[in-house]
């Protein structure tokens, strides 16, 4: 009996292993860590039979990859931002898309609780004061409380809320910016962004990325903030005027940073990260490991149906 031949799908970013396999049993897979690899390396033979991508979400799909996949007929994202993706190039050839959203949110916002007290009790700062030896010679100098400060949000959407909701349990009076005030949530919305980080101790940013909120924490917001001030960001690098942050962080207008995301990821400024009030992280926040199985399942899941011809589990536009 013959057996049909495996589908080619064509892979981009970093995957847990179960995922890889779940793939290998039911694709011809064709992997590359970096969408710029794949442009590069992908054999125009291979690239003809291309028919379905399953993309991380910061790798994406632009107009270049795209035109070198003539049989490409589904475009899965493996996580939930997708201003990576050129949309404009799949609506042309009327290409199915989705991500996989109602799974990351949780991840994202721990990591946000995270990086804020890691930031606030020198959490990162005291490990290595320790193993440099440095504790029988100098007493460390002391960390901020979280506790009864004021946390503003910045996009109190779906990690924005639970963001909110974890802060409250520790005491903090919650504020958020967004375009427009929620219904039936218990924070005080404040319109204004330079007005939101003006009253905020701690600025976590969890919007969207895009054009529309490229430097949206921009100087004025930093200046705001203040040199008591942390910002927090676990939503896209493009949010963030880089270099305005770093001059002031570097400049003292600015007290602190917890940073997950970058605006050039995966190269990290070397300014920045000379910076002793910085503490970074490699835009992880989905990545516990339960999280990113069921994201890689279901990113299979939105592949197979399109291929199959049915609707996509989670679709986008």
């Amino acid at each position: 009996m013959h057996t049909p031949a495996k589908p080619h799908v064509l892979t981009l970013g970093t995957f847990p292993e179960e995922t890889m396999a779940a793939l290998d049993a039911r694709f011809r897979v064709h992997h590359f860590p970096r969408i710029g690899h794949a442009i590069e390396g992908l054999s125009p033979d291979v690239a003809r039979e291309i028919v379905a991508l399953g993309t991380e979400a910061n790798q994406g799909i632009n107009r270049t990859l795209l035109g070198m996949l003539p049989k490409l007929a589904v475009v899965a994202v493996f996580g939930v931002g997708t201003d990576l993706v050129d949309h404009g190039a799949l609506k042309e050839r009327n290409l199915p898309l989705s991500n996989t959203p109602g799974l990351v949110a949780v991840e994202v916002a721990d990591l946000a609780i995270g990086l804020m007290i890691a930031s606030a009790r020198q959490i990162i700062y005291a490990d290595r004061y320790i193993r440099e030896g440095r504790w029988p010679q100098a007493q460390i100098s002391l960390g901020r409380s979280v506790g009864k400060k004021t946390l503003g949000v910045v996009g109190l959407g779906a990690i924005g809320g639970p963001i909110a909701e974890r802060a409250a349990a520790f005491a903090m009076r919650v504020l958020y910016h967004g375009p427009r005030r929620k219904p039936d949530v218990p924070y005080e919305y404040v319109a204004d962004i330079v007005e939101l980080a003006r009253r905020s101790d701690f600025l976590i940013v969890a919007c969207k990325g895009g054009p529309e909120t490229r430097h949206l924490v921009s100087r004025a917001v930093m200046d705001a903030l203040g040199p008591d001030g942390t910002l927090v960001n676990v939503a896209r690098g493009s949010v963030v005027d880089e270099a305005a942050l770093i001059a002031a962080l570097r400049d003292g207008r600015l007290g602190f940073a917890a940073l997950d995301v970058f605006e050039n990821e995966p190269h990290v400024s070397p300014d920045l990260l000379a910076l002793p009030n910085v503490i970074v992280q490699p835009h992880h926040g989905s990545a516990g490991r339960e999280t990113r199985i069921a994201m890689g399942q279901l990113m299979i899941d939105n592949i197979s149906a399109g291929l199959a011809g049915q609707a996509l589990l989670t679709p986008l536009g």
